[in-house]
């Protein structure tokens, strides 16, 4: 590796965040020409992520320093969620701690970057698009030292998870975790309930919040939500709750 040459190499490398990906346009905003990012690249300084993402030489990244840059430097409203989000928090921990799945959730038209999507993270992303919600309620900040990300709740988790219901997640392991989630805030749950767009989600939730008899139930205004009239079948020949009016799988 050639020796750095000039200060504003110098601090680029020592204000790098340790284990992210820094995009080539966020570099350019901050006064680095496409010929100084080559020349940093050919002296062995930064290598590419891709196209148009670089990472240190001597670093070691993974998904989530990647989806730093596409929160913090792209500002693109995509996070991990649903079960993910419960498995970063250690909150499904009956789920297997080593990740090879991850879902990550976006509104509508929120594309991933195609250097996110080509490279070999090691894991299988699923990304969905989706206007889940009116707005984007829901979120926390999880650390990982030098930088941090943004990612569901433990309640907006388990709505995500019950809209992959029965395409790419079972109601019985939604069961199961939602068995664990005692501790839901109220106040969280019911502003979720009520900018939450899919009928089939808040249903299913009432549904298993209530079969599970959890407390934070009880401090909820269903008033305020709309359920919906109609029958909804998330399976075929399965046990019909008549109060939210919904077909589920025996669990």
């Amino acid at each position: 590796m050639s020796r750095p040459n000039g200060n504003k190499l110098n601090q680029l490398v020592l204000n790098w965040r340790k284990g992210t990906v820094y995009t080539s346009e966020w570099l350019r905003s901050q006064g680095f020409s496409r010929q100084l990012i080559g020349k940093y690249k050919k002296g062995k300084w930064l290598a590419p992520v891709g196209r148009g993402a670089y990472k240190l030489v001597n670093d070691t990244i993974n998904w989530t320093g990647a989806l730093y840059a596409i929160q913090s430097l792209l500002h693109l409203n995509i996070h991990p969620g649903g079960k993910t989000a419960l498995q970063l928090k250690g909150i499904a921990h009956f789920v297997p701690i080593d990740i090879k799945e991850v879902f990550l959730f976006g509104t509508s038209g929120q594309k991933l970057p195609s250097w996110f999507k080509t490279y070999d993270w090691g894991i299988e992303v699923r990304y969905l698009m989706t206007n889940l919600f009116d707005h984007n309620p829901g979120l926390s900040s999880l650390d990982y030292g030098s930088f941090s990300v943004k990612i569901s709740s433990a309640e907006r988790a388990i709505m995500e998870m019950l809209y992959l219901v029965p395409q790419k997640q079972t109601l019985s392991e939604s069961s199961l975790i939602m068995e664990h989630l005692i501790s839901l805030r109220p106040v969280v749950v019911q502003d979720l309930l009520e900018n939450c767009n899919s009928i089939k989600v808040k249903r299913l939730f009432m549904y298993l919040a209530e079969k599970h008899s959890h407390q934070w139930v009880k401090r909820l205004d269903l008033t305020r939500v709309n359920l919906g009239s109609g029958k909804i079948a998330v399976t075929k020949g399965g046990v019909y709750d008549r109060k939210y009016k919904i077909t589920v799988p025996a669990i």
